[in-house]
């Protein structure tokens, strides 16, 4: 007689799979980048055969295109609920700033410069890398639009202003990352280039709070 018992398989429902699949790959993401996502590591993070995460997911484009939007939609409404609890449009400047910047974002940073790097030959990516940069841009005009109606801001282009802020942003988190530096150490410079992006009064915009 075998000494291994032979309990019956739990068959999961589809969609409970596919979840499954999903999570593995977005924590494969958060902890080494897109890069890294392979159908074997999702399959072994997954504790699967690699055809059954090819059933799932039948097209990795899709898969790393998903995990993307995943992320950084979670960062965005992480960023949201800090700016919708201020009602100052300068102090919700600040928070951008200083949640963007605040050191902790290094696996981040390397998902959204990955994702920059490997969407020109994954459409699937390309379109949801389009579609977070939009979601950025409409929450940081937001506020620069509300800043403008109040008299905290002057500039009459919120929408460009909104593009270069958000540019400004990444690049430095991106530099920062490359550097190993510490982003945090650029909030104050930052926040001083926004106020003159935005038409602000110098110091208007707080951080490091």
């Amino acid at each position: 007689m075998s000494s291994t018992s032979s309990r019956p398989r739990t068959r999961k429902a589809p969609a409970e799979r596919a979840a499954e699949i999903v999570g593995a790959a977005t924590a494969i993401a958060r902890e080494h980048g897109l890069s890294a996502l392979t159908l074997r590591a999702v399959a072994e993070r997954a504790g699967v055969a690699s055809g059954l995460v090819a059933h799932y997911q039948p097209s990795m484009d899709d898969l790393i295109a998903r995990v993307y939007a995943d992320l950084v939609e979670e960062e965005v409404r992480e960023v949201e609920q800090v700016v919708d609890a201020l009602a100052d449009p300068a102090e919700r400047l600040g928070a951008v700033i200083d949640t963007l910047m605040d050191g902790t974002r290094d696996e981040l940073t390397v998902v959204w410069v990955e994702g920059w790097a490997m969407a020109r030959r994954n459409e699937p990516l390309a379109l949801a890398v389009r579609a977070q940069m939009q979601r950025w841009q409409s929450l940081v005009e937001g506020i620069v639009t509300d800043g403008c109606r109040t008299g905290a801001f002057s500039t009459t282009e919120p929408g460009e202003v909104a593009w270069e802020l958000i540019g400004m942003i990444d690049g430095l988190n991106a530099q920062s990352l490359a550097r190993g530096a510490d982003t945090t150490r650029f909030a104050v410079r930052t926040a001083r280039a926004a106020e003159a992006l935005v038409g602000a009064r110098p110091g208007s915009v707080p951080v490091g709070a």
